[in-house]
């Protein structure tokens, strides 16, 4: 067996676990008396971290990707997801909060990662708003300019 065969069978049993982490956390969010449409948001944004993001180039299992989120947000999600909008980038953060206290509350991350995230999206949040603004303005002709600022 080869090494990216050794790396999908490791992705199909983290997609297994976090399909179970989804279910989960979309139970704990009907407890919070979310619309449906609401919760669906929040697992659609969940599931591309956790399923996309977090193994595109490695494999990283959800409860320790807290992390990684100022390199999704900022940088990642802006130039993978052509959905990625001011909009996207906020809600992509408000799901991955919540998910996070999830984990948290199921006491697979503790308090200092709950807290490290949730300091890297209100101290980040102004940069990666800054940074699609650039990212989708047509008159930068040198995408470095995007980046580098």
């Amino acid at each position: 067996m080869n090494d990216y065969e050794k790396y999908e069978i490791k992705c199909e049993k983290i997609k297994q676990k976090n399909e179970e982490y989804l279910d989960r956390f979309s139970k704990w969010l009907e407890k919070s008396k979310l619309s449906k449409k609401t919760i669906n948001k929040h697992i659609s944004n969940v599931d591309f971290y956790i399923n996309d993001y977090l193994l595109y180039d490695d494999t990283i299992e959800a409860k320790d990707g807290a992390d990684a989120i100022g390199m999704f947000l900022g940088y990642w999600f802006i130039r993978k997801a052509m959905w990625a909008s001011k909009a996207t980038i906020k809600s992509n953060a408000t799901s991955l909060k919540k998910f996070y206290t999830f984990m948290k509350e199921e006491n697979l991350i503790n308090n200092i990662e709950l807290n490290n995230l949730n300091e890297t999206i209100k101290e980040d949040m102004p940069q990666w708003l800054s940074t699609i603004d650039r990212y989708d303005n047509i008159t930068i002709d040198d995408i470095e300019d995007v980046w580098n600022y």
